[in-house]
């Protein structure tokens, strides 16, 4: 059998690629949660990151959040994919709400 190469996605201007962190499976009070009452991280990890906003003059501005960073975005922010059974959040850097350091 012939391995198939796995897609890669570049976000494009200043858009971002996120992997959303893993939900907590319980309460601090120890109350296990199934699935459906979890709710949907709103922090994730940059994965890729465009190459920044075109400006009216010609020249892009630089990215402020770069491959790595910790960040936190609004609940219904960007647009979710499936990669690869993966999935990621494409986001807009307007939409980064804070970098966790």
């Amino acid at each position: 059998m012939s391995k198939t190469k796995s897609a890669t996605v570049t976000p494009l201007g200043d858009r971002v690629l996120v992997k959303r962190v893993q939900a907590d499976e319980k309460t601090k009070g120890g109350i296990i949660l199934p699935d459906s009452a979890k709710e949907k991280p709103k922090e994730g990890i940059i994965v890729a990151v465009g190459n920044g906003r075109m400006l009216e003059n010609g020249s892009r501005q630089s990215m402020s959040v770069k491959k790595k960073d910790r960040v936190l975005f609004s609940s219904y922010a960007g647009s979710e994919i499936k990669l690869d059974g993966e999935e990621l959040l494409i986001l807009g850097e307007d939409e980064i709400l804070a970098v966790i350091e």
